[in-house]
Parts: C-alpha cells; sequence; structure tokens
C-alpha cells in the first residue's frame, strides 16, 4: 500500500457557493472502454437531464480508456458540439486509472463518476451530490441493496453483489451497503486526500476509495436507486470478482499490519462535534460504561470462584465478606486503568480507600440479601445463594459505576488547562507542494471557492485555463502511474 504523504488536513465543511461564470460545480466523468454505440445517447441524456434539472453550473468528462474503435471520435464530436462536455484520452486501460486520473485534474468543487449504461435512473443525481455541496457529507454512494431501492436484474448478478458486500462487511468491518454500483460522487478536497492512498487502477479502485473513506472517519451518504441491469454489458464477472478479491486482501493485509498512514486522515476536518469542549455534558460515557462492564463482568466470575473456594471451609457470610474484599480490590485497580485512564501511582491508595467504602455498600446490599434469604428459608441450596448473590451484585453495579465515576474518579476539567476553541486555533501545518502530489495534475487552483485555505500565498495563476478547448475538442492526457513520484516522469 502507499504510505505517500497527505496534503494536510481538510478544512472545515462549508456550503459550496454558487461557482462563477465558466466554473463548474459538478464534474460528471464517464469512464468509457469502445463504447461507440451507447456513449452517444447517454451522453446527450445526462446533459439534458443536468441542464434542465440541476441548479450549478456542471460539466461531463469523457475519459476514454484507450479505446481501439470510434470511440474517441465520438467523444470529440460530443465535446465540440455540446460547451458543457470535455473529452479526456488515456492511452492506458483501468476504470480506476481513469477516475483518478481526471478528479486529480479536475477544478470542480464536487466530483461525480457513472457508468456509460445509465443504469441508474438519473433522478437520484441531485439528492446524490447535494449532501456535498451543503457540506454535510464528504462522499456518496448510489446503493441497489437499500430497501427503498427499485432493482431490476438477474439472480446472478444479484447473488454476486450481494456476496461481495457481505465480504467486504465480514473482512474490512465496511458498514457502506453497496460498494459495486456505478455511481458515487465525492468532494474535491476530499479526494486530494485520498487518492494518493488509493493503489488499484481497476475495478476495486471505488470499494478501495470507500474503505479508506470510512476508516478515516469521513460520512458516507447512500442514495437508494432506482436501477436496471444493462444486458449488453461488457463487464467480465469472474475476472472482475476475482481481482476485487485480491484487492480485499491487499486492503486488509494493509489495515491489520498498519501500513496503512489513517492516522494522518483521521477525524480530518475541524467541525467535529465530538472535538468541541462544551460543559455540563458528559464525556467519554459509552466508552467508560463498555470498560466498566468488562471489568464488572470479570470481577463478578472472579468472586464467585473467591466465594466457592472460602465456603468450603467457613460460613456464608465471611466466605461472602472475604470474596468480596479481594474482588473490590481488583476491581478498583482495574477501574482505575482500564475504565477511567488513570495512569501512574499518584492518588493510587485514595482511590483504594474510597473504593472499599464503595465495597462497604456493596457488602451491605450483599450480606443483607443473604441475611433475608437465610431468615426466609433454613438450610437454603448453594445454587439459590448464588442466584440472590448474582441479583444483588447487579444492584450494587450500578451503585458502584455512578460513585466510581462521580466520586472515585470523577472527571477534572477544571485542573486542566484551557484549551481554545476550535475557531481560535491558528494552524500551523503547511500542505506539501503541489509537485508532490502525483494526483494533482491541475496547479492552477488549490481551490476555487477559498483561494488561500491553508495560509501559504497562492500559485501564481496561468494565462491558459486548464480545460482549453483544442481544434479537435478533445485533450490528450499522458498516462500516469499512481506509484510514480512524478507524473512527468518518462519512465
Amino acid at each position: 500500500m502507499r504510505t505517500d504523504s497527505s496534503p494536510g488536513p481538510l478544512p472545515a465543511r462549508e456550503h459550496l457557493p454558487a461557482a462563477g461564470a465558466g466554473t463548474p460545480v459538478l464534474d460528471v466523468v464517464i469512464p468509457v472502454y469502445n463504447e461507440e454505440k451507447d456513449l452517444q445517447p447517454c451522453v446527450r441524456r445526462l446533459h439534458e437531464h443536468l441542464a434542465r434539472t440541476f441548479p450549478y453550473a456542471f460539466r461531463i468528462t469523457i475519459a476514454d480508456n484507450a479505446s481501439t474503435d470510434t470511440t474517441p471520435r465520438v467523444a470529440a464530436h460530443l465535446a465540440a458540439e455540446l460547451p458543457e462536455v470535455r473529452s479526456f484520452r488515456l492511452e492506458q486501460k483501468g476504470r480506476g486509472r481513469a477516475l483518478g486520473t481526471v478528479w486529480s485534474a479536475s477544478d470542480a468543487p464536487v466530483l461525480a463518476y457513472m457508468d456509460v449504461d445509465l443504469s441508474t435512473d438519473l433522478n437520484a443525481l441531485l439528492p446524490l451530490v447535494a449532501p456535498l455541496i451543503s457540506g454535510h457529507s464528504d462522499l456518496a454512494i448510489g446503493s441497489r441493496l437499500s430497501r427503498s431501492s427499485r432493482v431490476v436484474r438477474g439472480a446472478k448478478r444479484e447473488f454476486i453483489s450481494r456476496t461481495y458486500n457481505l465480504i467486504l462487511r465480514g473482512s474490512l468491518q465496511a458498514r457502506f451497503s453497496d460498494a459495486q454500483c456505478g455511481f458515487k460522487a465525492v468532494r474535491r478536497d476530499v479526494a486530494q486526500v485520498l487518492l494518493p492512498l488509493v493503489e488499484d487502477t481497476g475495478w476495486f479502485f471505488d470499494t478501495e476509495l470507500l474503505v479508506l473513506a470510512e476508516r478515516a472517519g469521513l460520512r458516507i451518504h447512500e442514495v437508494p436507486v432506482d436501477w436496471v441491469d444493462d444486458p449488453d454489458s461488457t463487464v467480465h464477472i469472474v475476472r472482475t470478482a476475482t481481482d476485487d478479491l485480491k484487492g480485499v486482501w491487499r486492503v486488509g493485509k494493509a489495515l491489520a499490519t498498519g501500513s496503512l498512514p489513517l492516522d494522518r486522515l483521521a477525524r480530518p476536518f475541524g467541525d467535529d462535534p465530538r472535538d468541541r469542549n462544551i460543559t455540563d455534558v458528559p464525556r467519554g460515557l459509552t466508552r467508560q460504561l463498555v470498560g466498566f462492564c468488562v471489568v464488572g463482568a470479570l470481577s463478578t466470575l472472579f468472586y464467585l470462584l473467591l466465594y466457592s473456594g472460602f465456603r468450603t471451609f467457613s460460613g456464608s457470610q465471611l466466605a461472602n465478606a472475604l470474596a468480596l474484599l479481594v474482588s473490590a480490590v481488583a476491581n478498583t485497580a482495574a477501574n482505575r486503568r482500564l475504565t477511567f485512564g488513570v495512569r501512574g501511582r499518584g492518588g493510587a491508595v485514595r482511590h483504594q480507600a474510597q473504593g472499599l467504602v464503595v465495597f462497604g455498600i456493596g457488602l451491605v446490599l450483599t450480606s443483607g440479601s443473604l441475611a433475608a434469604l437465610n431468615a426466609a428459608t433454613d438450610g437454603a441450596a448453594h445454587s439459590t445463594e448464588l442466584a440472590v448473590l448474582i441479583a444483588a451484585n447487579l444492584a450494587a453495579t450500578v451503585l458502584r459505576f455512578l460513585l466510581f465515576r462521580t466520586w472515585v474518579f470523577p472527571d477534572r476539567h477544571e485542573d486542566l488547562p484551557k484549551v481554545p476553541e476550535p475557531s481560535t486555533v491558528v494552524a500551523t501545518h503547511r500542505p506539501a507542494p503541489y509537485d508532490s502530489n502525483p494526483y494533482d495534475s491541475n496547479p492552477y487552483d488549490s481551490n476555487p471557492y477559498d483561494p488561500n485555505p491553508y495560509g501559504h500565498s497562492p500559485l501564481p495563476r496561468r494565462s491558459a485555463a486548464p480545460y482549453e478547448i483544442h481544434r479537435d475538442a478533445t485533450m490528450r492526457l499522458q498516462p500516469v502511474r499512481p506509484a510514480d513520484p512524478d507524473p512527468r516522469d518518462p519512465r
């Protein structure tokens, strides 16, 4: 897996303003390979739909994957006829390579792609990109597996799709529902950070992008779609499935070994509400509850084993007291370190003393329960005693957690130095130069809506526009190997 340096932390999500003249908000990429038959009706239908329904400026980019038929000629004709259409020519095959190259060169703040067969109903396009434009989400995908989706396809493809997504959930812990739907979008600033980490150049490209985004804590929006299978699809199912499984193994291995630098991507935005210092709101409660329950379950098992051992040579009351005392000391030490994160020896004696007070309360509850049992029944069975003790310990456990959290191990924020709010923190990090990013082949604009997002001096603008229309209305891109450190390297 790649370990390229990322451009730095992403800026906070903001609603994208309406772009100026000539700058599109949305760039829809259509990767094609030998699609001379379907390309023209697809582009015209998509163009008509966007012109009629999309409220922002848009662009349609045809990414030709080294086609050998008349596809390049059809793409050039469409680009010359429709002002919102561009054509890119790549000399190497690979859908992932096409998307990575075109997305890296685009100046649009929202990047999308869809398959040329337009199997997905275009009415889902605006709901797909709206959360990205508003700043609510970072990536968006169409889902054919949502309950409200309407899908028409054969049993074979249905089985393969659901099996593949089950594999992703089981092996990579993916939570998104449909990785293979050719209907996705991403914010450009997010793509600039993630693309250098994506290694696949084929069909596994978008799955790998989604897994990395999810592991980095980015928000993925899912849109139910209406989808009709294309019976004339040229996708080789067996070969594609094999390549996808190889990709799953590669990414899973990288995640397991820690070779992916996801620590630089985790929670990259500055507007995460979990990072805000809000008074009167308990912090870490869920984590503490989970830790306390785990420690409590182990302590209860330890207590019952001790009680059973002590009971062989003493009465029930003495056995209960001894077992509870030993387990209480161990419970306090474990909760101190694992549940409430207190490290070092400072205050350890005081914490144990307070823990013994909590132990005394538990002793009263459990001993009182045993006394009540003995008063109600003469010679109660050992199993009955254990059942009564378990019920009494459950009540004592709730009280113990409350006392631990509020009295023994309180969250003493007032003792810590004040941390300024995120809005007042001045970022000192500077992103790497544009030339250090092999995917950033468009050095003209770092962000069309924020000319100085990181505080550095803006790059000088060149006179030529990044999407200058040539005589044949077709731009020819040099093939870029994703692993190359510099796209201008002739190797």
